[in-house]
């Protein structure tokens, strides 16, 4: 038996990884139906215990929507505290990358969320990255996520 302290764990944590897809100008977005509630938000999912965080996002993508992605710089990491909105004392961690689609199919472009429901959870929609204001973003993260790729614009 080792001799090293045992650390004591100070408190769950979500970590979130997305998608920034950018083309012709436009943004891909998801639109999600969850736990009964509507909502816009960027592409991607929750990390699984035992993977990296771009093995995570190329997972979501391929699980969620049949995508294959090319991941190409990490773009935001969270850098503040944010309290998760689904678990009970949860500190959530959101990492963005941007990204490339490499088998990219008919995703629709518009400019207004696509409606969703429980038998169609999630839709993918590429909108004008100008006409998206912060309050179209459902979480906090997301909505900084789009004032910094504005101001890059």
């Amino acid at each position: 038996m080792s001799n090293q302290p045992i650390l004591e764990y100070k408190g769950p944590f979500n970590i979130r990884v997305y998608g920034i897809c950018i083309k012709d100008k436009h943004l891909l977005l998801c639109d999600e139906f969850f736990m009964g509630k509507a909502m816009t938000k960027f592409p991607g999912g929750g990390l699984e215990y035992g993977e990296g965080t771009i093995d995570c996002l190329k997972r979501e993508f391929k699980e969620e929507f049949d995508l294959e992605i090319e991941v190409n710089n990490h773009f935001y990491t969270t850098d503040y505290f944010q309290k998760a909105q689904y678990f009970e004392n949860t500190q959530l961690i959101s990492i963005y990358y941007q990204i490339n689609i490499l088998n990219p199919k008919n995703i629709p472009v518009s400019v207004h969320p696509i409606a969703t429901d429980k038998l169609s959870p999630q839709n993918l929609r590429f909108s004008l990255l100008e006409q998206i204001a912060q309050k179209d973003l459902t979480f906090p993260i997301d909505q900084k996520v789009i004032t910094m790729l504005k101001k890059l614009a």
